[in-house]
């Protein structure tokens, strides 16, 4: 809520007035102009009332906090590095599914390497943490500071001399947020549809059901092709570009009012965020110089760890 409306002083007066007509009420002189005048006061105040409870209302909507986000979707794409990149690509989206089977939340498939992660889950905090126990987090609040590129160094299977390759995937945590809080307009956008191709059956191959989306203003691009039809594929694309711009808005809103910590959050694809050194057994998230050694657990979904460990960090920094 507002620290200060600017109701406030008005219904304060009202209350001063109001009260003051009640008291000549049952005035024999004043009494009748009292009680007309009353029921305007307590008229507007009503108005005044619904006014300032709505600005209130207006406020909270526009602040980060005030939006409570469960969902989350997870695209991946493959970096530098050709062929290992695209296996690194798998190898994170297995991952994820992993840690995923050993929770409460549910997965939804998107496209072949975007998923919808949806609900809560109970997890363990980190002993650093004030209130230390278990407590819900929702999918967005937990895989959230994932966004960003993942770089893997390890022997490819296709290397013959044994030498070690660096190869990089992205990540983009995308928020699932209302349709009312975002306004998409329909001139901003460009639209291409095509053949999805892949799996799927003929439905998929032979019809022009995948849909790309555009965002004119920002240059924002989204793709969906995994269902069979059109009107879902755009659907998924509009849903997945209302996230993007949210997240912007939200830098905007937090860099206005001076936040230290306005990227938080945002899908930055270009920023370096972790190494999975596999010579070395190693996992190091360099936003917070924090390493584990745990390399092949961490790759097959023993994950939380890490995932509650960065959160935690980035939130108290």
């Amino acid at each position: 809520m507002n620290s200060v409306n600017p109701y406030q002083y008005q219904l304060k007066m009202l209350e001063k007035r109001i009260t003051e007509n009640k008291a000549l009420v049952e005035d024999p002189e004043l009494g009748e102009l009292a009680r007309q005048e009353l029921a305007q006061l307590e008229e507007e105040y009503r108005q005044l009332q619904a006014a300032a409870a709505q600005l209130d209302t207006d406020d909270e909507a526009g602040s980060s906090g005030s939006i409570q986000i469960t969902n989350c979707i997870i695209e991946i794409r493959q970096g530098a590095g050709g062929d290992e990149a695209k296996i690194w690509a798998e190898d994170l989206l297995r991952m994820y599914l992993r840690y995923i089977e050993r929770t409460s939340l549910k997965v939804e498939f998107l496209d072949e390497m975007v998923i919808k992660v949806k609900g809560k889950t109970e997890v363990a905090l980190p002993e650093a943490e004030p209130e230390n126990g278990s407590t819900l987090l929702s999918a967005y609040d937990l895989f959230r500071f994932e966004s960003g590129v993942h770089r893997v160094q390890r022997v490819p299977v296709t290397e013959a001399q044994g030498r070690v390759h660096t190869s990089t995937a992205s990540v983009a945590i995308i928020p699932e947020v209302k349709k009312n809080a975002i306004e998409i307009k329909e001139s901003d956008l460009e639209w291409q549809f095509m053949r999805a191709g892949g799996a799927g059956g003929q439905n998929v191959n032979k019809v022009n059901s995948a849909a790309r989306l555009t965002h004119l203003p920002t240059g924002i691009t989204v793709s969906s092709r995994q269902e069979r039809s059109q009107a879902q594929n755009r659907e998924i694309a509009l849903e997945m570009l209302r996230g993007q711009l949210w997240e912007i808005q939200e830098e905007e809103r937090a860099a206005a009012m001076g936040e230290a910590r306005s990227a938080i959050g945002r899908a930055q694809r270009a920023e370096k965020i972790r190494t999975y050194n596999y010579p070395q057994n190693r996992v190091t998230d360099h936003r917070i110089n924090e390493s584990w050694y745990n390399l092949e657990g961490i790759v097959e979904g023993d994950l939380e760890e890490v995932l509650l460990t960065v959160r935690s960090r980035l939130l108290g920094s």
